[in-house]
Parts: structure tokens; sequence; C-alpha cells
């Protein structure tokens, strides 16, 4: 399911004083198959420029199965059809583990993201994607 809000055109987005915090995707159920993290991240907003999200998952125990990993998609288009060509890995099987990953949201722009685990399966049938567009601090 795919959660968007528009803002008028002049409009400016809000400012928050807030300290940045660490935000752990998924809370308790982590970087995981079959979550919602579209839902979570539309329940756990708004999030401010500054923030650090924190990936963490399960690492492979054997070659027989597929990785988690984290992908930075370039638009909403490759973000909806899960589209990994031009996206960026930014972590990947192994980096989920002890303290998890950390992504710094360090500017005023959408971040898309996406599990890239089974050639995008997981992304696309797991759910495993969610965007986000931090608001700038006061």
């Amino acid at each position: 399911m795919l959660r968007v809000s528009v803002a008028k055109h002049d409009s400016h987005p809000p400012k928050c004083t807030r300290t940045p915090k660490k935000i752990v995707v998924g809370g308790s159920a982590k970087w995981t198959f079959g979550f919602d993290y579209t839902d979570w991240a539309f329940r756990n907003s708004p999030f401010y420029v500054n923030d650090t999200l924190v990936f963490k998952y399960k690492l492979p125990k054997d070659n027989s199965t597929h990785p988690h990993s984290v992908y930075l998609l370039p638009n909403l288009s490759s973000f909806v059809t899960c589209n990994l060509t031009k996206a960026v890995k930014v972590a990947d099987g192994k980096q989920g583990g002890g303290k998890g990953f950390r992504f710094v949201l360090n500017k005023w722009k959408p971040y898309y993201f996406a599990c890239g685990g089974g050639d995008g399966i997981h992304c696309g049938l797991g759910q495993m994607k969610f965007y986000v567009l931090p608001l700038l601090r006061g």
C-alpha cells in the first residue's frame, strides 16, 4: 500500500527543534520479510533531518537463504516497482547484525529504501520497502 501526502505548492516544510533520534526500522520486528514497512513509516512519522535509521536484521546462516540488504532507490517509480537497477546498495547481508546498519537522513529530500534480497522479491512480495521525507529542524 502506498500512502502519499501532498502539501500546498508554496508551503514550507514544518520545522522542529528537537535533537536527532536513532530509530530502529520496523521497531521490535526489525528489518525482516513479511512486515509492512510502508505502514510502519507512516505510523512512525514524522522523521527529521539528521535522524538516524538503524536497520537490524539476521545474518544469513548459509548460502541457501536470501540475505537482507538495504538499497537506496533513486525515485518514486523505482520504489513503486521495486526496480533495483539504478539503486545504490548501502548495506549488505552482513551489516545488519549486532548494533545494525545506521543511515543518517542528512538532507531534506525523499529517501526510498528497499531490501534487495531474492533479486527484489523481498521488496515486492515481502513489503520490505518504505520511504521518508525528513522534515527540517528549527
